[in-house]
Formats: structure tokens, C-alpha cells, sequence
């Protein structure tokens, strides 16, 4: 079973994380002792949905998107009246 030590995992979360979504459980250990204090393990499978991007290619942002706003819908996105 990997593990490391808190300052370790902060340095390297990503990598503790990909090897805990492989299937290994990843201890956290604290002091000179390395002492376990937690286990990294997936919550559960991952979906296609939390992958960032899993909408891409299926809507479309023409580029008046990118426009000002008009005063008056500017004053009610800032609070201002309606």
C-alpha cells in the first residue's frame, strides 16, 4: 500500500489520486513516526459525466456572446432595479 506523508500528498495529489482510481488504497501518515492518519480510496466508479468536457461539441456560443450587455440589462445584473 503507497503512502505519504501530508506535506508529500499536497505535492503530489494528482498522482495520489490517479493511483487510488486504479484500485490502490493510499495511506496519509503524519509526524517522524508516519503515523497513519487517513486512507485515499475512490468514492465509486467514475462516470463519463464527471469528465471534464463530456458536453463538448454539443452546443453552440455564436460570437455575440462575447457582446456587451445593454445598460439596462447591465443595471439589473448588478442590482440595480428592475
Amino acid at each position: 500500500m503507497p503512502s505519504a506523508t501530508i506535506f508529500e500528498a499536497k505535492t503530489n495529489l494528482s498522482k495520489l489520486v490517479q493511483r487510488a482510481l486504479q484500485g490502490e488504497d493510499v495511506q496519509i501518515t503524519t509526524g517522524r513516526e508516519r503515523k497513519p492518519i487517513v486512507r485515499l480510496v475512490p468514492v465509486g466508479p467514475v462516470s463519463a459525466s464527471s469528465r471534464l468536457g463530456f458536453l463538448e461539441g454539443m452546443g453552440d456560443v455564436g460570437p455575440e456572446f462575447f457582446d456587451p450587455l445593454p445598460d439596462d440589462e447591465l443595471r439589473l445584473w448588478n442590482g440595480e432595479g428592475e
